[in-house]
């Protein structure tokens, strides 16, 4: 029977396939335990795991997965419902009361993850005769957010405060204006000229929106993120983050001054037509956020993990780019070579992330490496040999020189 031309796309796509045809298919590999340093690999067995986001390796700890527990038992495993309705529970609230003091904004509100987080504040604050002002590594949600917003949107070059300015200067100084950009970049792991972005937009009458998701919890004091750092919280008018890194569960928020906050309630449509993160969600976020805050150590660990691959890499010959942070890109060149690396290093016992077009430009492939507190230096050094081993043993330092 012929298939509807809307099929084409898909059914001619082979890419998948021919990889896993010839054993480098990098993706939806399954782990059958919990998430921490080690993991267990479905057909690989146990691997050091370098390719997640929980910076502060939370997602194991004992009191956040009591907290989970305890609030299955009392509140149920579901909401049935949106914030708006009947899916506002105390322990939303107490949680968004924690999130703005913590960030250090008067108020905050929660979504079912953090893409919704960028869907529903740009949305609901941007409209036809406005414009928004996008770093051109922005995170794939702000990039869908602008797509669904009716606002203008104006790219500006990575990181490019001078291009930033010119695009800034192409419009009227009353027009409606927000400029969006990640705290920390999650590929290449640098971090915004927030500085320069503040003065520029009260030079132009621009408000400014981080997406803090990388950064809560790595940076600032007690990881409170990117603004802190730079102490510019009262500067910047919108802080978003997520709960799926530091925080070790699922969901988002946005933090800003209560008007602002009451305006999305009300407006907000990816918060309005989504259901409410269940309670164990809430209270695993808010057990973690107290750990965060009780043991600065953790984020003290974290970058000394991070000076430690860092250095072994770079000593390798290989390049990590502009990192600044735990997030450190190794670039790799052509696609086949990052998977045949990812693929290698899981046989010896080491998972990464390999990232390729269209996520990076073409033939500029990389492997995403990110460290958490909890790494030993022993489980590093580890993986820094079985690095050092396979890019010898399959010429990819010849590739990339």
């Amino acid at each position: 029977m012929q298939k509807p031309s809307i099929l084409k796309k898909a059914l001619s796509y082979d890419r998948a396939e021919i990889a896993r045809k010839n054993g480098l298919y990098p993706y939806f590999r399954e782990i059958t335990s919990e998430q921490d340093t080690e993991v267990h690999l479905k057909g690989s067995g146990k691997v050091i795991m370098l390719g997640s986001n929980c910076y502060l390796g939370l997602a194991s700890h004992p009191e956040v997965k009591e907290a989970a527990i305890k609030a299955v038992e009392k509140y149920g495993t579901g909401c049935a419902g949106s914030p708006f309705l009947n899916g506002t529970l105390d322990i939303h609230k107490e949680l968004e009361v924690e999130l703005a003091k913590f960030t250090g904004k008067e108020d905050a509100l929660l979504y079912s993850t953090g893409f919704m987080v960028n869907q529903g504040v740009i949305g609901a604050l941007t409209g036809r005769k406005d414009v928004l002002f996008m770093d051109q590594l922005n995170h794939a949600s702000l990039i869908d957010a602008a797509k669904l917003s009716f606002a203008q949107t104006v790219k500006f070059k990575h990181n490019n405060m001078e291009d930033l300015e010119s695009k800034l200067e192409m419009f009227p100084y009353e027009q409606g204006k927000l400029i969006t950009a990640d705290g920390i970049f999650s590929m290449d792991g640098d971090i915004i000229d927030l500085p320069e972005m503040v003065k520029l937009a009260k030079k132009h009458n621009a408000a400014v929106m981080i997406d803090d998701a990388h950064a809560l919890g790595v940076l600032g004091k007690t990881g409170k993120g990117t603004c802190d750092h730079f102490g510019l919280t009262e500067d910047v008018d919108l802080i978003m983050g997520t709960f799926s890194k530091s925080l070790a569960t699922t969901g988002g928020f946005v933090a800003s001054d209560k008007r602002t906050i009451d305006f999305l309630r009300h407006h907000s449509r990816s918060l309005i037509f989504s259901a409410s993160i269940p309670a164990s969600t809430a209270a695993s976020a808010l057990a973690s956020l107290k750990i965060m805050k009780r043991e600065p150590e953790r984020i003290t660990k974290l970058w000394e993990n991070t000076e430690r691959m860092r250095k072994g890499l770079t000593s390798m010959g290989l390049n990590t780019g502009l990192s600044q942070t735990p997030i450190l890109p190794v670039f790799i060149g052509k696609d086949h070579n990052a998977f045949i690396l990812c693929k290698q290093l899981e046989k010896h016992g080491v998972f990464v992330n390999p990232v390729i077009f269209p996520a990076v430009p073409k033939d500029n492939a990389l492997i995403r490496i990110s460290l958490m507190s909890t790494h030993t230096f022993e489980q590093i050094d580890f993986a820094l040999q079985k690095i050092k081993e396979i890019i010898i043993s399959i010429g990819v330092l010849d590739a990339v020189s």
